[in-house]
């Protein structure tokens, strides 16, 4: 049984790599440690319900002021990735169990009683199940919808990238209020940083979404820091307005132990204010670019943002 509190045993796949150093990080990344009354009821809601959250499994820098305010972005179907990324802190390898039919409903039961307005909904990748997951994600949105039909549902997807099409179109049809899928870095890097992806896939994907559905909102983010330069971020931007991208995050890359891909460098402040000035100079709806930013970072504020920027854009009051 594997341990995955062990980073080699949560990562068996880089556990031959060299390390590389993990520099210090500027003043500007310090957050606060985790703790206080709201923090430990997110925890204590969370333990009961046997949720997996992406804010633990991924070590979010964020998840003490999140959790504090009752906001936790929940990880369904299961804690074992079958990708290896090399930017990311979750488990990798075979997940050892088949979907729980019973956590939809327990997640729509966190939901409830965290009292959420909008809720993100996360996954691992599981190339191990013939529609990756799909209807498990609509089950989870039904669930939801059932439990507070009051609650704005933002998901945040894999690629189904081995899957045929009627898997996205699963998804779309249970009518998430954002349909997130992260690109997560410029196309060069896709060989050493995102290696079971394809850039043009994950931007079709969401292409895709719109073309089933035109009114859903979709979002997709980057991490800079990895090796990246202002010329393919910017490119980065214009390929998404392509697929009619509402909303872009950006935020600073952090290394999660040696065995990870290296930090490049941290992205000064103002360079993040400069590319949240050049994407809505290309046309998003909504950016959110500073060295935090993650993708359900501050998200319901964010949704409440976007829907008013498309409000202003259809000249409705």
């Amino acid at each position: 049984m594997r341990d995955l509190k062990i980073p080699e045993q949560r990562h068996p796949e880089k556990a031959r790599k060299p390390d590389n150093a993990q520099p210090k990080k500027p003043s500007w990344i310090r957050v606060r440690a985790p703790g206080g009354e709201g923090y430990a009821k997110t925890a204590r809601i969370m333990r009961d319900n046997k949720l997996v959250t992406v804010c633990e499994e991924a070590g979010c820098p964020n998840v003490g002021e999140c959790w504090s305010q009752g906001h936790a972005t929940m990880m369904i179907m299961g804690e074992v990735c079958t990708r290896a990324c090399t930017f990311c802190n979750i488990a990798t390898g075979k997940p050892p169990d088949d979907l729980d039919a019973f956590e939809p409903g327990r997640v729509a039961d966190a939901v409830q009683k965290l009292g959420l307005k909008h809720v993100v909904i996360t996954s691992v990748d599981r190339d191990d199940i013939e529609d990756g997951g799909a209807e498990h994600f609509a089950q989870t949105i039904r669930a939801i919808r059932h439990r507070s039909p009051d609650t704005t549902i933002e998901i945040l997807t894999p690629d189904f990238i081995r899957c045929g099409p009627e898997a996205l179109e699963k998804v779309v049809e249970a009518r998430p209020d954002v349909f997130n899928h992260n690109l997560e870095t410029v196309p060069g890097l896709y060989p050493e940083v995102r290696p079971g992806a394809r850039y043009f896939h994950s931007l079709r994907l969401l292409q895709r979404v719109k073309e089933l559905d035109p009114s859903m909102f979709t979002k997709s983010g980057i991490m800079v820091g990895l090796g990246e330069d202002r010329q393919a971020v910017i490119q980065v931007m214009e390929d998404m307005r392509a697929a009619n991208i509402d909303f872009l995050t950006i935020g600073q890359y952090l290394q999660p132990t040696p065995k990870h891909h290296a930090v490049d460098r941290f992205v000064h402040p103002d360079e993040f204010a400069a590319y949240e000035k050049a994407a809505y100079g290309k046309g998003f709806l909504m950016v959110s670019a500073t060295p935090l930013t993650r993708s359900s970072y501050h998200a319901g504020d964010d949704f409440a943002q976007l829907r008013a920027a498309r409000n202003r854009q259809l000249g409705i009051a």
